[in-house]
C-alpha cells in the first residue's frame, strides 16, 4: 500500500541527495589515521567501538561524515563540546582526515535493544513509519530500512549505535542545541518526538544489526 506520508520526506532524501551540500570530501590514510587514533581510545575505544554509552561508536561510520563532524567540532559554531572541542583543537585537516578514515575502516560491533516489548514496538513503528498524527517522518527514509544511513546524502549510520547517545543527540537536535544538520532536517524532526518516542526510537536503532 502506498503511504502517502512518506513522500514528502522522500523527495526531501532524493533533492539531499543530489546536492550533498552537507558533504565534506575525505582522502585519509587509514594507518596513520590509526596511529593518531590513541589520543581517541579513552573514550570511543581502540578500533572505535566504544564501550561507555554516551560514548558515540565510530566504527565502520561513514569516512566523509565523521571528517565533518570533527569540522564541526573544530569550528564550534554549529556543533559545541567541551571535550571534543579539546582534542580537535591541534588537528590539522590532513590528521582529520586520516583518523575519519581509520575509523570508517573498522567494524561495528552489535548494539542491544534494552526496554520492553512495548518500547521497542514504539521505536520500530518511528523508525519504519513515523507518526503522521504529529507529523514525524520515518527514520528509515533517509537512514534506511537497516539504519545503514546514506553516504553521499550525509546522512549517517546508525544501526547498533549505543541508545543513551542516540538519545542525547535527539535531545540536542530538539533543543538546537546541536544544529549542523543539512536543511535543519533533524531539528524539524526532533522538536515533534516525545521522550518516550526518543527512548523508544534511540533503544530499536541500538538493536538493528550493523
Amino acid at each position: 500500500m502506498k503511504n502517502p506520508f512518506l513522500t514528502p520526506l522522500l523527495l526531501l532524501f532524493v533533492t539531499t541527495s543530489a546536492g550533498a551540500e552537507s558533504m565534506v570530501s575525505s582522502d585519509g590514510n587509514t594507518d596513520t589515521g590509526q596511529t593518531k587514533s590513541t589520543m581517541c581510545a579513552g573514550c570511543h575505544g581502540t578500533d572505535g567501538n566504544s564501550m561507555v554509552p554516551t560514548f558515540p561508536k565510530l566504527a565502520g561510520q561513514h569516512e566523509p561524515y565523521l571528517l565533518k563532524q570533527l569540522k564541526d567540532f573544530k569550528s564550534a559554531t554549529e556543533r559545541s563540546n567541551g571535550i571534543m572541542q579539546g582534542q580537535v583543537a591541534a588537528l590539522t585537516d590532513e590528521d582529520m582526515q586520516n583518523l575519519a578514515a581509520y575509523f570508517a575502516s573498522q567494524e561495528k560491533t552489535a548494539g542491544t535493544a534494552q526496554g520492553s516489548s512495548e518500547v521497542i514496538a514504539l521505536g520500530k513503528k518511528i523508525y519504519h513509519g513515523g507518526n503522521a498524527e504529529t507529523g514525524v517522518p520515518a527514520c528509515m527514509a533517509c537512514h534506511g530500512p537497516l539504519g545503514v544511513g546514506n553516504s553521499l546524502a550525509g546522512f549517517p549510520s546508525l544501526a547498533g549505535q549505543h541508545a543513551p547517545y542516540t538519545n542525547a543527540q535527539l535531545k540536542s537536535f530538539r533543543s538546537e542545541a546541536r544544529k549542523n544538520d543539512a536543511k535543519s532536517m533533524m531539528r524539524t524532526t526532533a522538536r515533534m518526538l516525545t521522550d518516550q518516542e526518543i527512548e523508544a526510537v534511540s533503544q530499536y536503532i541500538a538493536g538493528l544489526k550493523p
